[in-house]
C-alpha cells in the first residue's frame, strides 16, 4: 500500500496536512477589530474571543495577530480580566483586514519523511472569498507568519496561477482523505475561486500540496453561509474513519434538501483505503436571523484544541444533543460549549476564527 497521499507508482507528497486532533504547538487567532463584521454587536465579541483563548491556553500556545501596539494592549487587558493564562499567549503584530484566521491564515503542513517532522506553510492565495475586495492585508498574513516563524512558504500554483483556497473549505483525516463541497470550489458563477481549474485540477492540487489523494465531494453548504459552501459548517472528520454530518429534521427548513443530498453522497463515499467512513448525524439549531437574513449557525464549526473541543452553542435545545454527540466521539479531551449567538452575527464562529499549528519536533529542536 502506498504512503498516505500517494497513488500507486507515485512518489509520496513532500508535505501533508495533519488532522486537527493531532498535537498542536499553537493555535493562531486574529484579535477582532473590524466592527462592521458584527454590526451593532461588536462590544461582546472581544469577550467571546477571550473565552476561546482561556479554554485553549491550558494545552498549547495561543498566537494572536494584532494590528498595532494599542490593539495588543487592549487584547492583553481583556484576556487578563477574563482569566486567560497570559504566559501562554504570544502576540504578533501582523496587519489584517478581518479576524477570520481559518480562511486567510497559514495552512500549516508537515514533512513526515526526510527532515523528520519539519513544518511548512502551503501558500494558497486568499481573495476575500471571491466576494470582498478589501482583503489585501489578509492575503499577505500567511506569508508574514511563515517569515516570522522562519518556516518555508511554498506558493501553491496550477498552470502558472496562484490557487485560491480558504482553510474552512476543507477538512482532512490525516491519512489521505479530504472532504470539501462542489458549491465552494466548483461553482463557475457564484464566488468562483479558480476559474478554469476543474475537479481534476483541484484534486491534483490537494494531492501535491496537502498530501490528500482521496477527495470526498459533497454538494451544497448550509443556508446563510457567506462563503458559498464551506465544509466546516457542514461536515467534519472526528477521527481517521468517522465524520459528523449536520442533519435537519424539518423538511420545510431551507437546509433540509441539501443536507439530505449530502447524507446520500456519504453513503457512497470511500476513504483512502476503499472502506466506508462511519457517518454520525449532528443536529442543527433552530434558525437564527439578523435583519431578516439567515445566519450560518452550525455545531459543525467546532474546534479541536489540545486541551478541549470547543463547540459553538446557540441557546437552543439541540445544544445539549450536539455537545453529547461530540463528547462520545472525542473522548480524549473535554467538550466545552462556547456561547456563539453574538459571534455568529459575523457569519462565522469558532472554527472560522482559529487555525492550528501542528507540533513539529524538528522545528522545536532548532529554537
Amino acid at each position: 500500500m502506498p504512503p498516505a497521499g500517494a497513488r500507486p507508482g507515485e512518489a509520496p507528497p513532500a508535505f501533508r496536512l495533519p488532522p486537527e486532533w493531532d498535537r498542536h504547538e499553537a493555535t493562531w487567532i486574529g484579535w477582532p477589530h473590524e466592527t462592521s463584521d458584527w454590526p451593532g454587536k461588536f462590544a461582546p465579541i472581544p469577550w467571546v474571543y477571550a473565552e476561546i483563548v482561556r479554554r485553549i491556553a491550558p494545552g498549547e500556545k495561543v498566537r494572536v495577530l494584532v494590528n498595532s501596539g494599542a490593539r495588543r494592549l487592549q487584547a492583553r487587558s481583556v484576556l487578563a480580566r477574563a482569566g486567560a493564562d497570559l504566559a501562554a499567549v504570544e502576540f504578533f503584530t501582523v496587519q489584517t483586514d478581518r479576524g477570520w484566521t481559518r480562511d486567510f491564515g497559514p495552512i500549516f503542513v508537515v514533512r513526515d519523511r526526510g527532515e523528520g517532522g519539519a513544518l511548512g506553510v502551503a501558500g494558497f492565495r486568499f481573495n476575500g472569498w471571491a466576494k470582498y475586495s478589501n482583503c489585501r492585508l489578509d492575503a499577505a498574513a500567511a506569508r508574514a507568519v511563515a517569515r516570522r516563524l522562519r518556516v518555508p512558504f511554498a506558493a501553491v500554483k496550477s498552470g502558472g496561477r496562484d490557487v485560491v483556497l480558504e482553510g474552512g473549505a476543507i477538512d482532512v483525516n490525516g491519512r489521505g482523505t479530504l472532504v470539501t463541497t462542489e458549491e465552494c470550489l466548483l461553482d463557475p458563477d457564484v464566488q468562483p475561486r479558480n476559474p478554469g481549474l476543474g475537479r481534476g485540477g483541484i484534486e491534483r492540487v490537494f494531492r501535491e500540496a496537502l498530501g490528500a489523494s482521496n477527495v470526498i465531494w459533497l454538494g451544497r453548504g448550509i443556508a446563510g453561509d457567506d462563503t458559498h459552501g464551506h465544509v466546516d459548517d457542514l461536515c467534519r472528520f472526528v477521527s481517521a474513519r468517522t465524520l459528523v454530518l449536520c442533519c435537519e429534521s424539518n423538511p420545510h427548513d431551507a437546509n433540509y434538501r441539501a443536507l439530505e443530498e449530502n447524507r446520500e453522497r456519504l453513503q457512497e463515499a470511500r476513504l483512502e483505503d476503499g472502506s466506508k467512513p462511519e457517518v454520525v448525524p449532528l443536529p442543527m439549531p433552530a434558525p437564527l436571523y439578523f435583519a431578516g437574513r439567515r445566519l450560518p449557525a452550525s455545531y459543525a464549526n467546532f474546534y479541536i484544541a489540545n486541551s478541549a473541543v470547543l463547540v459553538p452553542t446557540f441557546n437552543d435545545p439541540a445544544d445539549r444533543v450536539a455537545l453529547g454527540t461530540l463528547a462520545e466521539l472525542l473522548r480524549d479531551r473535554p467538550v466545552v460549549g462556547i456561547h456563539a449567538v453574538d459571534l455568529v452575527w459575523g457569519l462565522g464562529t469558532l472554527h472560522c476564527l482559529t487555525q492550528q499549528q501542528p507540533a513539529a519536533p524538528a522545528l522545536a529542536a532548532r529554537r
